[in-house]
């Protein structure tokens, strides 16, 4: 009994060492992984930091590509109160709509050049400066707004920002995000695939080449242009943001139809841009000032717009009959675009890793997005007819 003892000892005592042995470089690689779990990089960045003042005022000039009547125009005027409060007026920023200091579409070069030291911006509205710009602002079939803030501030968006931004002498910043915006207003009803060719459309960006390629015929007007364009039938269909800032320009009014969703658009980010000989002239207080306003800006930005969205969607519910593309047809403009955004990252190398760095979140994401689905906030009979999930 005593030697049959010993060898059941030997022999578990053998086959723990091998199961350590084995378990060894997975239980390396595993912490490896997780060795940043729950860490706060701002806190171990800030962590003991010696923060350097300045009694000095300094006055900065902001420069927008909006109107003061767009309610994009409220973001970076919430941005400039936040800096001057937390600043306590050291830093006073000015804002200067469209017009008043540069034309709208040269805020880009007029911040670059020093002509402002800082600006609001659409980093898509620069594809000709670098294409790699355009996944920045917004891409069909793209993130949306939750998953653009977790990529900026937790999976190297905003670092690769920066990447670029820096070729130009710039800094930058998320400043807002819009959400999903609208799909078509439309004269004709459209909800296959094939219903979109040989239409005539309004759209922008990537979207309106998939559209070219695929039958239709895009133009690409200009917002002051699209209620005449609709009303005179210079186009069938036009889309041009979400649905509050939509309601100033009245295409319910000229449009039988609503074509959701806005695939074009799933999210639409805004930055924040600043001449980079002006931020590094900055104490390190009034920089970290102004990291904290514009993250505070972000977030604030967002949920103003989309509490307007829903009281906009309530307005426009009996005056335009809202109608929902069927899945075929989203999953058939989803192939078209896929495959020409694979086309255009083979063109750039800038642009095809900031497309994967977005691609391998949706992948990391995909696991928690499908446990937490089919708990919407639906009104409670809504929910309990069935109607679980978005």
């Amino acid at each position: 009994m005593k030697k049959n003892g010993f060898l059941t000892i030997l022999v578990s005592f053998i086959i723990a060492c091998f199961l350590i042995s084995t378990a060894g470089p997975t239980l390396a690689a595993e912490k490896e992984t997780l060795k940043d779990f729950g860490v706060d990089k701002r806190h171990m960045n800030w962590k003991g930091k010696k923060w350097t003042t300045s009694t000095k005022k300094i006055r900065w000039r902001m420069v927008e590509p909006w109107s003061a009547g767009n309610l994009l125009h409220n973001w970076p005027q919430h941005f400039c109160d936040s800096v001057r409060a937390a600043s306590g007026g050291r830093l006073d920023i000015k804002l200067f709509p469209a017009g008043a200091l540069v034309p709208g579409m040269e805020v880009f070069d007029a911040v670059s050049e020093g002509t402002a030291e800082c600006a609001h911006s659409v980093a898509g509205f620069w594809k000709g400066k670098e294409e790699a710009f355009v996944p920045f602002w917004s891409l069909p079939y793209g993130l949306d707004a939750e998953m653009t803030a977790i990529w900026y501030y937790e999976r190297g968006g905003l670092e690769m920002l920066n990447e670029i931004y820096g070729k130009f002498k710039l800094v930058g910043f998320p400043l807002g995000n819009a959400g999903q915006e609208m799909g078509f207003y439309s004269n004709k009803r459209a909800v296959k695939f094939k219903d979109f060719k040989g239409m005539k459309l309004r759209t922008l960006g990537y979207f309106a080449d998939v559209l070219n390629q695929m039958g239709a015929s895009v133009s690409v007007l200009p917002p002051t242009e699209i209620y005449l364009g609709l009303e005179r039938g210079i186009v069938d269909a036009a889309e041009f943001s979400g649905p509050a800032a939509n309601i100033p320009m009245a295409l319910h009014e000229i449009s039988k139809y609503v074509l959701e969703p806005g695939i074009h658009q799933p999210g639409a980010q805004t930055d924040l841009i600043i001449n980079k000989k002006a931020w590094e002239a900055l104490p390190d207080d009034l920089k970290a000032i102004i990291e904290i306003c514009a993250r505070e800006t972000d977030a604030w930005a967002n949920i103003w717009n989309e509490a307007l969205n829903a009281r906009a969607m309530n307005f426009y519910k009996d005056k335009i009959e809202i109608v929902q593309m069927d899945d075929e047809t989203l999953i058939e403009f989803a192939k078209a675009t896929h495959k020409y955004i694979e086309g255009r990252k083979a063109k750039n190398a800038l642009l095809k890793k900031v497309i994967e760095s977005q691609d391998k979140l949706r992948e990391e994401f995909a696991t928690w997005r499908d446990c937490r689905g089919r708990v919407t906030p639906w009104p409670y009979e809504t929910y309990i007819s069935g109607k679980l999930g978005e």
